[in-house]
Parts: structure tokens; C-alpha cells; sequence
């Protein structure tokens, strides 16, 4: 059997992208307490005697195991070489024309330099590549301060820069190569500049908004006392900079930042990008992870980790809170705050380590730790970087409790005026407990299957008469924890077929003949849905059980991976040599057909803004494997959907027609289109003024439609995990539109076609938003498509009404 085999069967739900919930390293250096200027160029970074031997093993492991069972001969040497320059320089800006030139004898010799030295691979193409990086990027940030420092930035002609160059030449020498750093710094300086006047206008409007709602002037500068000294003498201060001086001094600090962060990189570093190019050679799936890697991987599947409960981001090179997670030790301190900037981190007490400009997958390891451990932080609270505290926690577990299933119940207006009541589960990814480095403790596990299915018994006992399981957003997972919960809507049947590469067949199968759940069910999906969740929506979809909505299809990954831990390999490593992903088997729905780079087609296309972009997909990746269909399984049809769906298309369609929501998006996909079109952005500044001001004015034109409105006559309640033994429902609180407590997940069309920022509670001493309007005049989020769903999921339930008793309530 396929679960006998012992591999971590998983199908990763995206990544954590520097979200950063925060294992400790010991520290390195003492405290610097202002920010550093840059180091000096380091000494080429050399391989450690266990790299050759790591490289060698995972090479081995992808020829033995990988599913294309393919030796790393020459051609699989020039994807190596090809994913590796990529890794550095996607845009093609840096490496010259002659740099490729030097580089060009590892194109077809990587293979042999990686397998043909009894077991010790030459590693040394990945440093000297990675050199010749460090040098070109030096090399433009001193262009950058040079320009910089010349002061001359005039927008006024017709110049144009290029927005994508991935498929472009690389520069013939370094003069060229400065003319493309030349642009992007006008474009970024265009973009500060265009910013700071959009701030402008905004702080203008505030006031002048303030002083008509109020009738009072607006606020003017205070007089100078009678008393007081003359201007000249009155303060010390610095003048005032000029937005070119901050602009300049802004650019050049992001320039000397990334260059300093590329300094600090060691070895690890460069063998994480090296051997990941090599696994990316055999399928965009297979991955190497060091061990930091390997740690992110584990918390992304178990959704806990051991810290202080904070999630970071780095701004301007400080790591700055962005979020407390409640019942943390940092919330629970009471001493750090949002906004706080963490300027140094010390182990118990050892010293402390400066983290300013430090990159911030660094930062989090030295904050991040075993349970029960202190760490201490050094925070900075506003712009007073002298305004300093160290705080002291004691790091425990955290949950990661945002990324559990939740749901939502609607009470819809229904015919003759009988409200409907629907539920609509948000399961962000098929979560299971893994531990990749040795540090989870096991309290606590969290299942996904088990999880929703404590929701659909709530919904249930609470009178739901459908329900939709919103996938949008849920990039795969637990292969096992899939099948269990496709099964809580099925009796016994297969749910998945999987092929190895020697073609052979296993069937995975449901074996609990009992249903959960039998009435009314739709799954929503994007071009995000991927994996494990097209697994269950394909295999609905041919059982006639959900009707699947959504995106023009889901992401078309239709592949297995396993994770190998490489310590077994590796003899006397010095440090974890890592883990590798490798893809060896295919997914297939009960029908046979496969979801790999097709994907699943929905039954009901909605319209969406990511339909009509290329760069989204399965078949978007570099060396896919391709798709390809086997024979059916056996398994009933339960013909649930089929009978109903030409009508419901039809209801569908006369909505969306007629829907403002689907015309705003329809809008922004012609929009898009002429934008792809053209594939080049304008820096003439008075242009870029003109096409802000068309768009404020479109979105504007929106926002007061959508004030117009007449307010939804439906109920929301919220339903947690936590919420699932408790009486009753919770209600939503109240906001100006109801509508506006249905935020799609992000990357749904209502994250691009309409203002995405939340409806929250204003402190009462707040007079006016950022924007310069109250809450009275800010329009409600409104999710086109899951309120659409909504309403296909009423029809559903009034067509099988009339067919018979619902079988929801069952």
C-alpha cells in the first residue's frame, strides 16, 4: 500500500514568504548599535569538505528516484547551469554577454563535475558564479551612488522601460548592463517621487475634508509667541530634507542593503540555491532545503512552531512586528508592540547580535527556539532610535491558528421570503503533523480532515442547507489528509490513483463506507488551488458529488512528492547537510484523467482577472512533466450535479451579465490585457500622473456605486474551531455594509478589482482614515465571486428542493 511505503507523502501548501513566525543559533557577533556601513568584500566563500559529498547524494537520489527517470546527463547539465544563472539574475541584467562566455564550459560539464568524483562532487562552478554575482552587483550600487549623487532626474521624455526581460538577451558588456541599471533606478526613483505626491494629496484632502465635516478651518501652523526668539535663532534642528535628498538618501540605503545582505551569505546560502537549481533540472517540485529551509517546510505543514509569537517583515532593513499572535509571549509580555523594530537578539545570556539589515530568514532563526528557552530582544519604538528597550521571553509553543480551517454562516434571503442558511468552510491547505528537524513535541496535532469535519457537524446541528468549501487559496498538502476528507462527502470509493515511474498503479481509496455530509456542496477553486486540493476536486467532480466553481481551471500540479532527509547519506557532516524534495509519482482522478498541467475544469467559470494571466500555472513552470490520462477506477457515479448544471449555468450567466462587480472585473481584464500588451512601463512623469489619475477616478466611480447600493439583507456568523461546542452562532459585528465581512482570501479577484483594505474598528480618537474619508463613506469589501457562489449554491438547493426532501440535514 501507498501509506506502507513510509515517505512523507507531501504536496507543500505554498511558503511562508518571510511571514516569519518566530529557533535559535547562537550569536556571532557583539551588539552594533547604529546602522552598519558595508562590510568589506569578503573572501571567496569556499566549499566546506561535506558539500561535494551532499551535492553528490542528491544527485544520485534524483537519477534513482525521481519519477522521469532520467540520468543527469547534458541536457539535464544545462537546465542545472540555466535554473542556477536564473536563481540570481532572472531579469537578465547583471551577467554580461562575456560572463556567460567564461561560464559557458559548466553549461554540459555540471554532470560530470557533480557525479565522476568517486562520491565527492566539485562544487566550486557554484561559488565562482555566485562571485561573479557579488562583483556585477558592487559594481551597480556604485553606479547607483553615482548617479545618485549627480542629482539629475528629469521625467519629461518618451522613455520606456522594459517590465519583463526574463526572455531577453543578457547585456553584451558592462555599458550596457549600466543602461538597464540606469532605468530601473529612474523607475524606482519615479516611483518614491510619484508616491510622496500621492501622500500630498492625500494629507490635503484629510484636511480639507476635516474642516468641511467639522466647520471649522482646517488646522493651521501655530503663530510664534510673542516671546519667542527670532527664526533664525529658534532651533538647532536640521533643515528640513528636500523629497530628492530623502528620495536619494532612501534608494541608496536599499542599494548598500541588498548588497550587504548578499555579503553576509554563507555557505549554506549558495548550496541552497546551487542544489535547488539542480533539483529544479528534473521538475519545478523537487527542492533542496537546508536546514532553516527544512524548518519552514515543517511549520508550514504542522502550523505551529516554538517562539515568541510574532510575525515579522523587513522595513528599510529593520525587522519590524507586523502582528502579535494573542495568547503569545510577546502579546502576553505586554511590552512589544505592531510597528516595534527589532534591532539586536541575544541567546539567554550570551551577547547580543545585531539583526539591523541582517536578511530576515536570518533574524528569524535567531528568534525562533526550543520551548521553554529565553531570548532577548532589543526593540526601538517609533523614529527615536535611542528610545531602546530589551525585553526577555521565555519562547513557547504557537499555533498558528489563522491558517485552520474557519467558516462563516449565511442567513441568504430565499423565496417567499424563507431566509436560506448556507456555510462556507475557508481550509487554506491539507495541514498534518511533520517534523523534518526534531523539534515538533507532539501536543496538539492538528489534522485538516478532522478539523473540517468538526465544522461540517456545527453546520450541520445549525441548519445549514448547503455549503461551500472554499479552496481559493489552498496550494495542497497532506496527500492522506485529503483523502480522509474527500471521504467525508463520499462512501467508499477511490479518490486518487497514483503511478510510479516503473507504471505501475495504486488505487487510494476511502475505505469508511459512512458520509458525513450528503447534501448540497460546492467547491470554489482558483488558479492558486493546487495539489491536494485539485486531488479532491477532481475526484468530486467525477463522482457527480460537488459542483466545482471558479477560475477558468485550478494550477495543473498533478504530482507527488517524498522528503528524504539526507543526515543517512552523508558520513561525518559537520553540519545538517538537509533535505531533499523529489517528485516520484503522479496523481490521477478516479476517471483516470490527470490534473497535471490542465488542471480541474470547473463546471461553472466565473470571470477573473488571473484567467487571463500566463504566468500562473502548472504548464507556466520551467520543465513540467506532461500530461497524460490512464485507465478509469471503478466507482459510482452518484449524478448529483449533472441533471441541475445546465440550468444553473444559465441562472450564472444572467447574474454576472448584469452584475456591477463582474463588470468592474471585466474592466480590469481589459485593462490587464492592453497593459501585456504592451510589456513596458513609461517613465515620463506626467504620463504616470495621467494614468494614476484614470485610475483613481475609476476607482472612485466605484466607490460612491457601491455606497449607493442598498444594503444586503443577510446575516453572517462567524464559526472557529474554538466556536464549534458553544451554543448558537456569533454574529459579525455591524458595519456599514454586511457585505463587507466577506473578504475573499487574498489572490481572489476582489483583492484586485476593489479596495482591499479591511472594514476594522476606528479607535474612537481617530477623526479620519489615511485616505481622508470616515468609515460612514468607505465602500465594503465585496468577494464577487464567493457572493456569487452564494447564489448558485440557493439555486442548487431550490432545484433539488423540488426534486424531493433535501438530503442536508441528514
Amino acid at each position: 500500500m501507498l501509506r506502507k511505503l513510509n515517505l512523507a507523502l507531501a504536496l507543500l501548501a505554498g511558503s511562508l514568504a518571510g511571514a516569519a513566525w518566530l529557533r535559535a543559533e547562537e550569536p556571532e557577533q557583539a551588539l552594533v548599535t547604529e546602522r552598519k556601513p558595508d562590510a568589506p568584500p569578503p573572501q571567496l566563500l569556499a566549499a566546506q569538505a561535506s558539500d561535494g559529498r551532499i551535492a553528490f547524494v542528491a544527485a544520485r537520489l534524483l537519477e534513482r528516484y525521481h519519477y522521469r527517470q532520467h540520468p543527469l546527463d547534458d541536457e539535464y547539465s544545462e537546465r542545472f547551469f540555466e535554473r542556477y544563472l536564473d536563481a540570481f539574475d532572472p531579469q537578465h541584467v547583471h551577467f554580461t554577454a562575456a560572463d556567460l562566455a567564461g561560464f559557458d564550459h559548466y553549461r554540459t560539464n555540471l554532470d560530470d563535475l557533480t557525479l565522476s568524483r568517486k562520491e565527492n562532487a566539485d562544487t566550486s562552478p557554484a561559488y565562482e558564479i555566485f562571485k561573479r554575482y557579488l562583483e556585477r552587483l558592487e559594481q551597480r550600487v556604485a553606479y547607483t551612488d553615482e548617479l545618485l549623487k549627480a542629482g539629475k532626474f528629469e521625467f519629461d521624455t518618451d522613455e520606456r522601460m522594459a517590465t519583463d526581460r526574463r526572455e531577453a538577451a543578457y547585456p553584451e558588456d558592462l555599458a550596457e548592463a549600466r543602461q538597464f541599471w540606469r532605468q530601473r533606478l529612474r523607475y524606482d526613483y519615479l516611483q518614491e517621487r510619484l508616491g510622496r505626491i500621492e501622500a500630498k494629496k492625500k494629507k490635503e484632502k484629510a484636511k480639507f475634508d476635516f474642516a468641511t465635516k467639522s466647520g471649522s478651518p482646517a488646522p493651521a501652523s501655530k503663530a510664534p509667541s510673542p516671546t519667542a526668539p527670532p527664526a533664525e535663532a529658534a532651533t538647532t534642528k536640521s533643515p528640513k530634507k528636500s523629497d530628492h535628498e530623502e528620495i536619494v538618501e532612501l534608494l541608496t540605503a536599499r542599494a548598500h542593503r541588498n548588497l550587504r545582505m548578499l555579503r553576509e551569505w554563507d555557505h549554506d546560502d549558495v548550496m541552497q540555491v546551487y542544489l535547488t537549481a539542480l533539483a529544479h533540472a528534473y521538475d519545478p517540485h523537487s527542492d533542496y532545503f537546508n536546514l532553516s529551509q527544512a524548518e519552514n517546510f515543517s511549520i508550514g505543514m504542522n502550523l505551529s512552531l516554538f517562539g515568541i509569537g510574532a510575525e515579522l517583515r523587513s522595513e528599510e532593513g529593520y525587522c519590524t512586528i507586523s502582528k502579535l499572535v494573542p495568547g503569545g509571549p510577546a502579546a502576553k509580555s505586554g511590552r512589544i508592540h505592531e510597528k516595534d523594530r527589532i534591532v539586536a537578539v541575544a541567546q539567554s545570556n550570551a551577547q547580543p547580535v545585531d539583526v539591523v539589515d541582517m536578511a530576515l530568514n536570518k533574524a528569524v532563526q535567531m528568534i525562533r527556539g526550543p520551548k521553554g528557552t529565553e531570548v532577548r530582544l532589543t526593540v526601538i519604538r517609533g523614529e527615536d532610535s535611542s528610545d531602546r528597550e530589551v525585553v526577555t521571553l521565555i519562547r513557547d509553543k504557537i499555533n498558528l491558528r489563522e491558517q485552520w480551517a474557519k467558516s462563516k454562516v449565511f442567513d441568504l434571503p430565499g423565496e417567499n421570503g424563507t431566509p436560506l442558511r448556507v456555510g462556507v468552510i475557508d481550509l487554506p491547505s491539507f495541514y498534518a503533523p511533520m517534523d523534518l528537524t526534531g523539534s515538533a513535541d507532539g501536543s496538539e496535532l492538528r489534522y485538516a480532515s478532522s478539523d473540517v469535519a468538526q465544522l461540517v457537524k456545527k453546520l450541520k446541528k445549525e441548519g445549514v442547507q448547503g455549503i461551500v468549501l472554499d479552496l481559493r487559496r489552498n496550494g495542497g498538502g497532506s496527500l492522506e489528509e485529503c483523502i480522509k476528507l474527500t471521504g467525508l462527502f463520499i462512501k467508499e470509493g477511490p479518490v486518487v490513483q497514483v503511478r510510479g515511474h516503473d507504471g505501475g498503479i495504486l488505487v487510494d481509496k476511502d475505505t469508511d463506507d459512512s458520509v458525513l455530509y450528503d447534501g448540497p456542496l460546492i467547491v470554489l477553486t482558483s488558479r492558486f488551488s493546487a495539489s491536494a486540493s485539485e486531488i479532491l476536486a477532481g475526484a468530486l467532480q467525477d463522482y457527480g458529488r460537488a459542483l466545482i466553481v471558479g477560475d477558468l481551471s485550478t494550477h495543473g500540479k498533478g504530482t507527488v512528492q517524498n522528503v528524504n532527509q539526507l543526515r543517512p547519506y552523508v558520513r561525518n557532516a559537520v553540519h545538517d547537510p538537509g533535505t531533499l524534495k523529489l517528485t516520484i509519482r503522479m496523481f490521477f482522478r478516479p476517471s483516470g484523467a490527470s490534473t497535471q498541467k490542465k488542471g480541474v475544469l470547473p463546471d461553472i467559470v466565473l470571470p477573473s482577472v488571473w484567467n487571463h494571466y500566463k504566468d500562473i500555472g502548472e504548464a507556466a513552470l520551467e520543465y513540467p512533466l506532461e500530461w497524460d490520462p490512464i485507465r478509469s477506477a471503478k466507482f459510482e457515479k452518484l449524478g448529483q450535479v449533472e441533471p441541475w448544471l445546465p440550468e444553473l449555468l444559465r441562472r450564472s450567466n444572467d447574474r454576472v451579465a448584469a452584475d456591477p462587480e463582474f463588470n468592474y472585473i471585466r474592466e480590469d481584464i481589459a485593462h490587464y490585457r492592453k497593459n501585456q500588451a504592451d510589456k513596458t512601463v513609461s517613465l515620463n512623469e506626467r504620463e504616470r500622473l495621467r494614468e494614476k489619475e484614470e485610475l483613481d477616478a475609476r476607482q472612485e466611480t466605484r466607490r460612491k456605486e457601491r455606497l449607493a447600493r442598498k444594503e444586503t439583507d443577510q446575516k453572517i456568523y462567524e464559526l472557529t474551531l474554538a466556536q464549534v461546542d458553544d451554543p448558537g452562532l456569533t454574529p459579525v459585528a455591524k458595519t456599514n455594509a454586511s457585505a463587507a465581512q466577506v473578504r475573499g482570501a487574498s489572490g481572489t479577484v476582489a483583492a484586485i478589482t476593489t479596495n482591499s483594505a479591511s472594514v476594522i474598528a476606528r479607535p474612537a480618537e481617530t477623526a479620519l482614515n489615511s485616505d481622508g474619508s470616515d468609515d460612514d463613506e468607505k465602500p465594503p469589501d465585496v468577494d464577487a465571486t464567493l457572493e456569487e457562489t452564494k447564489r448558485i449554491l440557493a439555486d442548487y438547493v431550490s432545484l433539488l428542493a423540488q426534486k424531493g426532501p433535501l438530503a442536508a440535514g441528514r
